[in-house]
């Protein structure tokens, strides 16, 4: 079945099957990174699909390549890229030794000949099979990926926005060479397989430099490894990319200027309590100051700004390199994270002696990194007087522009987050995502942040000395800061149509509304 759309042939690839001539054609590395589909040959010209009218170039390259006239035609680019991993791990996998578990990759176990292993991970299937894990977790923008071994197969998933979802299916015999083809990139011990090992890995895809940061764990059905992908080219936003309201930046603007004193943000892992520091780090950046960090790991190196990487087996913790760090002369100094009492002392001995301090926290609000503090053993006296104020944040999926269509979430839903459901009356200013090939399916693209700002004033520093309670500190900062908390900044983002009630509600702590 074809069509014509924005002058070019339409294919659907639902109907459409390339014919294996076509396929043979193209190199698979080429195809993969280009995301070309060969269709069909008429006469001496090759037919490829392509997802959008912008890769015309690279169709003109294949024909360069392959020394014939190529023609594009259009398809779905989701289908495009389903199309191409299918037919080319076909390709991959009818190179390897045999296609049954005998006549395959043998089974490994700890007898295994290391010699063995090396050569494994060394066949073109595999590097060609770890290669395309890593193009197409790229691709779908992925900030995770997870290798899983199970009885009778292996998973491979990829974390997007935040969630995980399928991805690939290699085969189970290949399992062992996957994951010793990532130690060996990884510059770990592909012959250690009873330990845990952890890795870094760099690679160059599509002209992008990628960091790759890997940890392998056994388990009952062999190696597990999760890979962070660390992508320098979308890693470094500014303030304004945050998705702070304006309001929060003005404010958060007004404490990142503060001559010293400490600054924490706070929330889970992965809620982006790093990249807002950097966006901080960068805003405040000039010439005259001189800003040093201490972090555990680096994840991503800033221009201008001296990096330490905490080392604990030869004795660089947190406290020993901020102890090191305020006789370096420094302006800011941003602490990875604050663990312990002795970092914490520190950390607050640096702010009182005129330095500026960032530093996060693993607390569910704002307010409640104070009594995290009060907690480790730190003085109420010499919190409340280097406190110069913290920001909870958490992360929401954004609806996905291409798809997002006018919603009506039902009355429970609303009233969850605390929207009356007369909201819904008129107009409706919710929208879901319906999913589409752009956010693959799932109705949403992209991330922004939902923030809770909490300044310390004299008020407070009484309440912090007095040993008031988190709730306390928040009911207090609500009534006379007009501080917004999560849920509210939350309730804000679906009724201006960027988010959904369930989405709000899977992200934050529940809280009386």
């Amino acid at each position: 079945m074809s069509a014509r759309q924005d002058g070019f042939e339409w294919i659907d690839l639902e109907t459409v099957k390339p014919v294996e001539s076509a396929i043979r054609l193209a190199p698979p590395d080429f195809a993969l990174q280009r995301q070309l589909l060969p269709i069909r040959m008429e006469g001496n010209r090759l037919v490829v699909a392509i997802g959008t009218p912008e890769a015309l170039g690279a169709v003109d390259e294949l024909g360069v390549l392959l020394q014939r006239p190529a023609q594009a035609v259009l398809a779905s680019p989701s289908l495009i890229r389903e199309k191409i991993e299918e037919l080319f791990l076909e390709k991959i996998l009818a190179g390897l030794p045999g296609s049954s578990e005998e006549n395959g990759y043998a089974e490994v176990d700890d007898t295994t000949d290391l010699a063995d292993l090396q050569k494994m991970a060394g066949e073109a299937a595999v590097v060609q099979m770890v290669n395309i894990i890593f193009a197409q977790a790229l691709r779908d923008t992925a900030s995770d990926i997870h290798i899983e071994p199970y009885e009778r197969e292996v998973k491979v998933r990829f974390r997007v926005d935040g969630m995980l979802r399928d991805a690939m299916d290699p085969p189970k015999r290949m399992h062992a060479a996957i994951v010793s083809r990532i130690k060996i990139l990884g510059e770990m011990n592909i012959a250690e397989r009873r330990l845990p090992q952890d890795g870094r890995i760099r690679i160059v895809i599509a002209g992008r430099p990628i960091d790759v940061r890997v940890s392998i764990v056994p388990t009952v059905f062999g190696e597990r490894a999760v890979m962070r992908i660390l992508d320098k080219s979308t890693a470094m936003l500014g303030l304004e990319e945050l998705g702070m309201r304006p309001d929060t930046l003005a404010r958060f603007r007004q404490m990142i200027r503060t001559p010293y004193g400490i600054i924490l943000a706070t929330g889970p892992t992965g809620s982006g309590k790093s990249t807002t520091l950097y966006a901080a780090l960068q805003e405040i950046w000039s010439p005259t100051i001189n800003i040093l960090t201490i972090e555990d790991p680096v994840e991503y190196q800033v221009p201008g700004i001296s990096q330490i990487q905490v080392r604990p087996h030869i004795g660089l913790t947190f406290a020993s390199g901020l102890r090191n760090i305020v006789r370096q002369d420094p302006d800011v100094i941003m602490v990875g994270e604050i663990r312990d009492y002795e970092t914490a002392e520190i950390a607050i001995h640096a702010a009182l002696t005129g330095h500026l301090v960032f530093s996060t926290l693993h607390t569910n609000d704002a307010p409640g990194a104070v009594t995290r503090l009060l907690d480790m053993g730190v003085e109420p006296y010499l919190a409340a007087s280097s406190l110069i104020g913290t920001v909870a944040q958490r992360l929401v999926r954004r609806v996905c522009p291409s798809c997002g269509e006018p919603d009506h979430p039902g009355a429970e839903s609303l009233g969850a987050i605390g929207i009356a459901p007369d909201s819904r009356n008129g107009d409706s200013p919710f929208r879901r995502g319906r999913g589409c090939d752009r956010c693959q399916q799932a109705g949403f693209k992209g991330r922004q942040g939902l923030y809770e700002m909490f300044t310390i004033d004299d008020q407070i520093r009484r309440m912090i000395v007095e040993r008031a309670s988190a709730s306390e500190l928040q009911d207090y900062a609500v009534k006379h800061h007009g501080m917004r908390t999560l849920f509210g900044d939350g309730r804000l983002s679906v009724l201006e149509g960027k988010t959904t009630p369930e989405e709000v509600l899977r992200v934050c702590q529940r809280e009386v509304v």
